[in-house]
């Protein structure tokens, strides 16, 4: 039921920021490096559970790009999270490290809307 309540609570959130711009950060959001963030995405381990892009999976963790949920509560999660995901404290990932990640999930390209290879 709590982690029911926890994905509905994402994907509300996931919706009203989609209306955000891609190419720079939503309010309250701080600017980051994708560049940066792409590498600290390997180096702390983000990409066994969301996938090196971010796509995440049914089996292992939620889609966090390309429009993840507001900046605040993708650092309270990441922060102390509720589920299966360990805390990353800032002793773990500053809070600079944190904003580079934030802006590498952000840069993840929209899937495409259908593959012209399979539509012959």
């Amino acid at each position: 039921m709590t982690r029911a309540l926890l994905v509905v609570f994402v994907l509300l959130v996931a919706i009203a920021a989609y209306a955000q711009a891609p190419n720079r950060p939503p309010a309250g959001a701080p600017a980051g490096n994708a560049d940066e963030g792409k590498k600290l995405f390997v180096a702390v381990g983000c990409y066994q559970c969301h996938g090196h892009e971010g796509q995440g999976s049914s089996a292992t963790g939620p889609r966090l790009g390309p429009r993840p949920i507001a900046y605040a509560a993708f650092s309270r999660y990441v922060r102390q999270p509720s589920n299966q995901m360990p805390p990353y404290t800032a002793k773990v990932v500053s809070d600079a490290d944190l904003a580079n990640i934030y802006a590498f999930v952000r840069s993840r390209p929209e899937p495409p809307k259908e593959i012209q290879l399979l539509k012959n």
